[in-house]
């Protein structure tokens, strides 16, 4: 499964890149929103793990975002946050998003996760 990681944190971004491709995805990485919009293009992925606190423009923006155009809102997207109150799972599913993790993440089954995710259609907005 083609995974884009996007997290402005090196640490949590190479971890869930480590974690990832230690199960077999093909993962690809991006800190902010308009480097995402390039990885998207070039490799479209089929899940996009998405932080909510990004800078510049946040994840609620960018799902948003991906779900208003045609060629991208049936890419699924799990939101991840360490601000549950900032960010709210109503209000993420409702920007577009698939699912929502809290972090810290489970390294051990966070591949599982997406997995289960990707199984399921997406939402389209």
């Amino acid at each position: 499964m083609k995974i884009l990681v996007i997290e402005d944190h090196p640490a949590e971004l190479r971890l869930a890149h480590h974690v990832l491709s230690a199960a077999g995805h093909d993962v690809a990485d991006a800190d902010a929103a308009e480097q995402a919009f390039e990885r998207i293009r070039k490799d479209r992925p089929d899940v996009i793990l998405l932080d909510m606190n990004l800078p510049g423009m946040d994840g609620l923006t960018l799902a948003r975002k991906l779900k208003s155009h045609p060629e991208t809102q049936d890419i699924h997207i799990v939101a991840v946050s360490s601000y549950p109150e900032r960010y709210p799972k109503d209000e993420v599913l409702r920007a577009g998003c698939d699912a929502f993790l809290a972090k810290p993440l489970s390294t051990r089954t966070l591949p599982q996760q997406l997995c289960e995710i990707v199984t399921k259609p997406a939402r389209p907005e």
